[in-house]
């Protein structure tokens, strides 16, 4: 052990006497033997006992009310009836524009709706959506036609503008669900070995890297011409968020990552503009 501090210990561990003494009768009061190591070890004691106690009396007692900016009993107590009062009269309004709106038809000499015995249950949403004259089965069937028109559009697009680029096959497998944007499966699922190591299909930088319950680790890749690949239920991750690569690079190794695998798979996507787009017209998996 080096001098120095060995001079430091012995200082430390030197005993020291604290005495208290009556001036007139010199009769010992007090005294105290102590060394300064445990002086010191005391005093951080006595202190961390002292910060407990300030602490506990502040955050368990009402004497935190006078600290400045914490709300009083009162305001908070206050702040939850406006809050309940807006909400209320938020429902009010609706309720009362939803009877409006079938008073102006009977005025208009159409037939009312049968909304009353919706309000009276609460079901707001439900006499709002029969008011505007769309039933479930015609929003549902809204949804799925403009779902289907979006995506064929939007492929048609795609096909046409990003042509003549060479695509480097991210994993060879075998695709065990294909691209199906109307059944809200806009990608493909390529079946591989555990382990296979996956390429980016172009040059680009990786702007998403990150692990997800569901997909296990996940990775995307922004590519020149507006498109942006991919990559999910990965069990590593070989690329970060900024990192530069080319085609064919190797950015991650697949696997049964994440609770929606069924097995060993690579989840692909490919979109262009903000538009999913079949990686089978560009790619041979």
């Amino acid at each position: 052990m080096p001098k120095k501090f060995k001079n430091i210990k012995k200082r430390l561990s030197k005993i020291y006497r604290f005495v208290i003494v009556n001036d007139q009768t010199h009769e010992n009061l007090f005294r105290i033997k102590a060394s300064a190591l445990k002086v010191i070890l005391l005093g951080t004691l006595f202190f961390c006992i002292l910060c407990a106690l300030i602490f506990s009396i502040i955050a368990y007692t009402p004497l935190k009310q006078v600290l400045p900016g914490y709300p009083s009993y009162q305001t908070q107590r206050a702040a939850i009836e406006n809050a309940t009062k807006v909400d209320s009269l938020e429902s009010r309004i609706r309720v009362m524009t939803i009877q409006l709106t079938n008073i102006q038809r009977i005025i208009k000499g159409e037939a009312p709706l049968p909304i009353d015995s919706l309000l009276n249950i609460g079901k707001v949403e439900q006499a709002e959506k029969l008011l505007s004259g769309e039933t479930v089965a015609d929003s549902i069937l809204r949804h799925k036609v403009d779902s289907i028109e979006r995506y064929n559009l939007s492929n048609n697009r795609n096909i046409e503008q990003i042509e003549g680029l060479l695509f480097f096959t991210p994993v060879k497998g075998v695709i065990t669900q294909g691209f199906n944007p109307a059944a809200e499966h806009p990608f493909v699922d390529i079946a591989i070995k555990d382990g296979s190591a996956i390429c980016s299909i172009l040059d680009g930088t990786v702007i998403a890297a990150y692990w997800s319950d569901d997909t296990g680790y996940n990775i995307q890749i922004q590519h020149s011409n507006d498109l942006v690949s991919i990559y999910k239920h990965n069990t590593k991750l070989l690329k970060g968020v900024g990192d530069k690569v080319t085609a064919g690079t190797t950015i991650s190794l697949a696997g049964n990552a994440g609770s929606l695998s069924t097995g060993p798979h690579l989840h692909f996507e490919l979109w262009h503009k903000g538009e999913p787009v079949d990686p089978n017209l560009y790619i041979n998996f």
